[in-house]
């Protein structure tokens, strides 16, 4: 019902006050506590429960960003948040309510050898996991921020019509459904760790390509499928890396520790951007986007798989 308060926020306290509270309530509805949830029914068999949550959670760009674009034209902006909020508290909440299943994974079972050594893993390796996940937390603030500032500003001022980049943006889904789909099918006896490996290799190929062939309805096109596939895998991997290394036990206290600091960056990241395009550039946000993504490459390149 956040949603709804937000269309009565009359003053700049009461917005910036309903938008804290949205804020918290965004933060209990990512796919970080989603990952964890799965932990705990499947164990360390979640990995693939979360590539088949991602799959469908895949989708949200393909239909939101038409959605919101025809209501806004049709209701105007506090409309659509009016009928999201509605969405929300008629769909989304009993779903979350009574959907989930109650039972527990026994993290007491005996761990094989592959699990006894990720759970018995030396510190040096834990701090290069949370370098890792530092820099994939990183990452997906900040090209997302960029690949959403892409399509709504950079390709307008680039001289794309705006229809066009409501279906450039709408690509991004589809790339990561099928990304996520040949991961599903045929990825599962691959470590994840090669997995974000090549993901993060293909964003960074993705911004090498629109840096030095400019900005067209092509690259832009081309941009928003390597972007939206590689985006699609690392959110796999948030979930399946943790999992793959250090096991069942604990998953859930684990994911919360590696999230919280990131989600005070997250709501920073949008001022950030703001600033690097206001005072420098969109090429030069571009440039930072790329530049953590090269970051958290590092970081998992750096990463041994246990056993």
């Amino acid at each position: 019902m956040d949603f709804s308060l937000i269309v009565h926020a009359s003053s700049p306290v009461a917005y910036y006050a309903v938008w804290m509270v949205l804020g918290v309530a965004m933060a209990a509805n990512l796919y970080d506590p989603a990952f964890a949830t799965l932990g705990r029914i499947f164990g360390v068999g979640a990995r693939r429960p979360i590539t088949a949550l991602t799959l469908a959670g895949g989708f949200a760009s393909t239909v939101s960003w038409p959605v919101t674009h025809l209501l806004i034209e049709r209701v105007g902006w506090s409309g659509t948040y009016l009928v999201y909020a509605a969405l929300m508290a008629c769909i989304a909440a009993p779903l979350h309510a009574f959907g989930l299943p109650r039972s527990r994974y026994e993290t007491d079972l005996p761990a094989t050898k592959g699990q006894r050594r990720a759970s018995q893993d030396t510190a040096a390796a834990r701090v290069a996991v949370h370098i890792g996940r530092f820099g994939i937390r990183i990452l997906r603030v900040r090209s997302f921020r960029a690949s959403r500032h892409i399509c709504s500003q950079y390709l307008r001022r680039s001289g794309i019509e705006a229809g066009t980049v409501v279906w450039i943006g709408a690509l991004f889904g589809p790339a990561q459904v099928g990304a996520r789909l040949i991961e599903f099918t045929f990825g599962r006896n691959l470590h994840p760790l090669w997995v974000v490996r090549f993901a993060l290799s293909t964003l960074l190929c993705a911004f090498v390509m629109l840096a030095f062939l400019g900005v067209s309805t092509g690259t832009a096109a081309t941009f928003a499928l390597m972007f939206g596939g590689a985006n699609g895998l690392v959110t796999i991997t948030r979930g399946a890396v943790p999992l793959a290394l250090f096991g069942a036990s604990g998953y859930g206290r684990l994911m919360g520790r590696l999230a919280a600091p990131f989600l005070l960056m997250q709501s920073a990241a949008p001022l950030v951007m703001a600033f690097v395009v206001e005072r420098a550039s969109d090429p030069a946000a571009l440039a930072l986007a790329a530049g953590f993504a090269s970051i958290a490459l590092v970081c998992f390149i750096a990463i041994r798989r246990p056993g």
